[in-house]
C-alpha cells in the first residue's frame, strides 16, 4: 500500500497521484454481493436539482458490504481484498464456515487467508468484531454501531478509527476522529483495527477531468457571478463581499455556522464536542 506520483509529462500529471493497488488482490467484484443502483445525479423524485455539482461520472455497480457483522461465532477467511469505487477504503471477501459470502471494510494489516470472526467472546485481533464493552480501553475501533443491531455507521472512511477510551455503566465512551468524545450503548458492535488505505487522504487528484470521472461537475465562485446569481456577485473587478461574512447563494450564513438541531437527542451522549474548523472551510474559497 503506498501513493505512486507521475513524471510531469503533461499539467495533469504533474501533481497527480495515484495508489499503487498493492493490497488489490482481484480486479472483478463477487456477482452474488453487486447490484445496480441508480445515482440521483443531486436530483430529487422531481428532477430538481437540490444538490449542486453533481452528474455524470464513470458507470458504477455496487458492493454490498456487510456493516451488521450479525454472523455470531462463525469463523470466516479472508479470500481476497478488493477496490471499491463507491468509497476511498477497500474490501475484503469473506468465505464463512458455511458457506456464505460477504465483504467487510478492510482493515489495516489484514491479509489475505487470516481468520475473522465476530460474537461477544471473539478474540482480540483485528478484522474481529465485539461489542464495545467486551473491547479493553485503548484499542482502536472501526465501523461502530450507534444503535444495537443497526450496523455500523460512523468511523467507516479509508484511515480513520476510534478509541475506546472509557467505560461507565451502560455506556462506553469513544474519542472519534474528528476529536469528539461521544458515549455510545455498551451492546453496540464495532471491529477491531484501523479501516485499511491509510494513504487515501494524501491522494492529489492533479486534474478537472480526474474530478469528472468521480461524478463531480465544476464549482464556481460566487465572487465572479453576476448579482442576480449569488450574493457575492457583481462589483468592478475583484470587489469584495460586501457584507459582514460569506453566504449561500440563497443569503444564509456560509462557512462557520453551526446548523445542528439544538434540542437533538443524541446531544446528552456528547462530552466533548470536535474542534472546530477554519472559518474559511478547505480550500480557503469564499463560495
Amino acid at each position: 500500500m503506498g501513493i505512486r506520483s507521475y513524471r510531469p509529462f503533461t499539467p495533469g500529471t504533474r501533481e497527480r497521484t495515484v495508489s499503487e493497488f498493492s493490497e488489490v488482490t482481484r480486479s472483478k467484484p463477487e456477482k452474488s454481493l453487486t447490484v445496480s443502483v441508480h445515482r440521483p445525479k443531486g436530483r430529487n423524485n422531481r428532477g430538481v436539482i437540490t444538490c449542486r455539482h453533481r452528474g455524470g461520472g464513470h458507470k458504477r455497480l455496487y458492493r454490498i458490504i456487510d456493516f451488521y457483522r450479525n454472523k455470531v461465532n462463525v469463523p470466516a477467511k479472508v479470500a481476497t481484498i478488493e477496490y471499491d469505487p463507491n468509497r476511498n477504503a477497500r474490501i475484503a471477501l469473506l468465505h464463512y464456515q458455511d458457506g456464505e459470502k460477504r465483504y467487510i471494510l478492510h482493515p489495516a494489516s489484514l491479509a489475505v487467508g487470516a481468520t475473522v470472526v465476530s460474537g461477544p467472546d471473539s478474540p482480540l485481533e483485528i478484522g474481529n468484531a465485539l461489542p464495545l464493552h467486551k473491547i479493553p480501553l485503548g484499542s482502536e475501533v472501526h465501523n461502530v454501531e450507534l444503535q444495537p443491531g443497526k450496523g455500523g455507521q460512523i468511523v467507516r472512511a479509508a484511515g480513520t478509527s476510534a478509541q475506546v477510551v472509557a467505560k461507565d455503566g451502560g455506556y462506553v465512551t469513544l474519542k472519534l476522529p474528528s476529536t469528539e468524545v461521544r458515549m455510545v450503548r455498551r451492546e453496540c458492535y464495532a471491529t477491531l483495527g484501523q479501516v485499511g488505505h491509510v494513504d487515501a487522504r494524501n491522494i492529489t487528484l492533479g486534474k478537472a477531468g480526474r474530478k469528472r470521472w468521480l461524478g463531480r461537475r465544476p464549482e464556481v465562485r460566487g465572487s465572479v457571478m453576476n448579482p442576480v446569481d449569488h450574493p457575492h456577485g457583481g462589483g468592478e473587478g475583484r470587489a469584495p463581499i460586501g457584507r459582514s461574512g460569506p453566504v449561500t447563494p440563497w443569503g444564509k450564513p456560509a462557512l462557520g455556522l453551526k446548523t445542528r438541531k439544538k434540542k437533538k437527542a443524541s446531544s446528552s451522549l456528547i462530552v466533548r464536542r470536535r474542534r472546530r474548523t477554519s472559518k474559511r472551510g478547505r480550500g480557503g474559497r469564499n463560495t
